[in-house]
């Protein structure tokens, strides 16, 4: 009888591609599923899934993890496998050297990085202010850099166009006509400039129908779930019908985060969209868990621009609403604080996966358990064209989370109420790459078999 090096047993198989779930056994070979089955098998390590859903490990489409061990920590033991990071026009711009590192160092999950305009591309070819635009020669060196970092295993390009208004329309165009060429998507945190204003979710169509790219708009609760987001479906679901290869990602909160520096906490940007000083709970840093008042506003944004606060806006049924759409794909916009503490922010860091299962499929029945799993494994596995990841078969990696429906739940909470950093219940294990980095609801710290995801083909499915 052939010995495994891991065997997880007696669990209920989520084959997503085939849209079942069966009760078996799976053998693992080094970092690849090499047996499913309904027969007995023995493995140098075992573990006893009766009971409990087998599912692939989670893939986070959008987030800001970039290498941080605390956010790390936070993603894994939520049931995530694999992120994707450099969002918002942020991240990382040598690509190559963080790739490298990260192999060496080894990390908790397998990272994927894009490559961001508004603040990395832009900084490095010396844009300092959010309101101008770049100049012909500015895009030009924009230009190098991004085919640069595709060269080096960037899977995508993002546009954090809210935080770099003055971004010009050639600029947008030119470097995303080059994401084209070299077969990347781009993400697009939008530019909502008013309140109701849906002229940006056009903008963004009008990327990929001008260009031909895939276009993935980011978290689209936090930029349209404040009462249109029914329009603003419309207008996904019209331009998908015209053939153009556009989806969403979205979370599980209607409240935002971002640092207090930012345009988006301009004064002029929150007069507009009618945001008060109490809307506004910080996050991170000595005010954590205190609302915003003019004197704590204006500290924050002259001596602690980095402060992470939450935006107390939006319709919470309007996330449900979002997320029953099959081109929505579940993520968590996390990021680390800019303390390193793990216990601040915001409380979809630690609470994103968890609190989908309970609302969406236990407490409000919106999706099926199998249609919940495929938001969370084959359906951004396909978007970004990770063949061997979201997917429960033979030769897949080995990368699975292994939780109970029944008792799967967020324990995040935000800063004024409790920690947001509470780590979940109902998720028992979670392997990546055939090792165990979560082992009865605990992280295993020095089990770091996470790899940097790099040269991946063009996507198909979109």
């Amino acid at each position: 009888m052939n010995i495994y090096d891991l065997v997880i047993s007696n669990g209920n198989i989520v084959d997503v591609e085939q849209k079942r779930i069966i009760k078996g056994n799976i053998g693992i070979c080094k970092n690849k599923i090499c047996k499913i089955t309904d027969k007995n098998i023995q493995g140098k390590i075992e573990i006893d899934a009766k009971g409990l859903i087998v599912s692939p490990g989670f893939i986070d489409i959008h987030g800001h993890i970039d290498g941080s061990i605390p956010c790390g920590k936070l993603a894994v033991l939520q049931g995530v496998t694999t992120a994707v990071g450099g969002n918002c026009g942020g991240g990382i711009l040598d690509i190559e050297k963080f790739f490298d590192e990260q192999d060496a160092r080894g990390f908790f999950i397998n990272q994927a990085q894009l490559v961001g305009h508004s603040f990395r591309l832009r900084e490095a070819v010396g844009i300092t202010n959010p309101y101008i635009a770049a100049t012909k020669q500015q895009i030009e060196k924009m230009s190098d850099l991004l085919k640069k970092s595709f060269q080096a295993g960037a899977i995508g390009l993002s546009f954090g166009i809210e935080y770099a208004p003055g971004s010009s329309k050639d600029e947008i165009m030119i470097l995303s006509k080059i994401a084209e060429k070299y077969g990347k998507f781009i993400a697009i945190h939008t530019n909502v400039n008013n309140p109701n204003d849906l002229s940006s979710l056009e903008d963004a169509i009008k990327i990929s129908e001008i260009t031909g790219a895939k276009v993935l708009v980011s978290h689209f609760v936090y930029q349209y779930g404040t009462g249109i987001m029914t329009e603003a479906l419309e207008m996904m679901d019209k331009a998908r019908h015209r053939g153009l290869e556009v989806s969403a990602d979205s979370g599980m909160y209607s409240a935002f985060s971002t640092f207090i520096g930012s345009t988006i906490y301009d004064e002029q940007y929150m007069k507009k969209f009618g945001w008060k000083f109490d809307d506004l709970l910080v996050a991170t840093g000595k005010y954590k868990g205190k609302r915003l008042t003019r004197e704590t506003y204006e500290e924050l944004r002259r001596y602690s621009k980095e402060d992470s606060v939450i935006c107390f806006t939006g319709i919470e049924d309007e996330i449900y609403e979002a997320l029953a759409k099959e081109y929505v794909i579940l993520s968590s916009d996390i990021g680390p604080s800019p303390t390193g503490r793990i216990s601040e922010g915001h409380p979809q860091n630690a609470g994103t996966f968890p609190r989908f299962f309970r609302k969406m499929v236990r407490e409000k029945k919106v999706l099926s358990l199998i249609e919940a799993i495929e938001k969370c494994t084959l359906f951004p596995a396909e978007r970004l064209g990770l063949t061997n990841k979201g997917r429960m078969k033979i030769g897949a990696d080995a990368d699975i989370v292994i939780f109970d429906i029944d008792t799967i739940r967020d324990k995040a909470q935000f800063p004024d109420i409790g920690e947001p950093d509470a780590k979940p219940e109902g998720v028992h294990f979670v392997v990546v790459n055939g090792k165990i980095v979560v082992n009865n609801g605990e992280l295993i710290l020095n089990s770091m078999p996470g790899k940097s995801i790099r040269d991946l083909p063009a996507c198909t499915i979109w």
